[in-house]
């Protein structure tokens, strides 16, 4: 259940974040950055605003995390374009992991049924177009953004059909199994 519950998660998110970018490419990358400085800082006035009005003599430490937080928000809000490029960078290392991590996932699948070589040409294709993210993410920023967002697209497409093509024809762990990778994680 836990890696139905994780790939749907995954699948969501790449679509969220490609339509966005396809969609928005000019301003996706400063309300992105935006976005997550807003995220940092209001929790971070909600707990700095608590510590303010404590009675006299209920004071705890100050919230240095808080207040940390509080100006790498501020940081992000002021200067969205500068974070806009590294964000750049960021998703695109974050698609060459889920081209690797689908292109292993189909590795492991290949354990319990026949995999076609069809079904590599996308996670191959998600790698490739994280890599050239990387190597160009200043070039022309919205351009690289449309190939951020259309490869994030392709791959929850890819991702939900791989779930729905293998995910269900996977073999059940028994008991005795699940404990054994249970201790394995805890251990690991």
């Amino acid at each position: 259940m836990k890696r139905v519950n994780y790939s749907l998660m995954r699948t969501i998110c790449a679509l969220v974040i490609g339509l966005v970018l396809v969609l928005f490419p000019a301003q996706a990358g400063e309300y992105l950055v935006l976005t997550i400085g807003i995220v940092f800082m209001v929790p971070s006035l909600i707990t700095l605003i608590g510590y303010f009005v404590q009675k006299p003599g209920e004071h705890f430490r100050f919230p240095v995390e808080a207040f940390g937080s509080l100006l790498f928000g501020l940081w992000l809000v002021i200067m969205p374009g500068f974070f806009a490029d590294l964000l750049t960078f960021v998703l695109g290392f974050i698609l060459m992991l889920g081209g690797v991590q689908q292109v292993a996932s189909l590795m492991a699948a290949r354990k319990w049924m026949p995999v076609p070589g069809g079904f590599y040409v996308v996670p191959v294709l998600i790698l490739l177009a994280g890599l050239v993210s990387l190597f160009n993410p200043t070039g022309t920023r919205s351009t690289v953004f449309i190939i951020i967002g259309i490869a994030s697209l392709c791959y929850a497409l890819s991702e939900l059909l791989t779930w729905l093509k293998f995910g269900r024809k996977r073999p059940r762990l028994d008991e005795r199994e699940k404990n054994n990778i249970e201790d394995v994680e805890i251990i690991g």
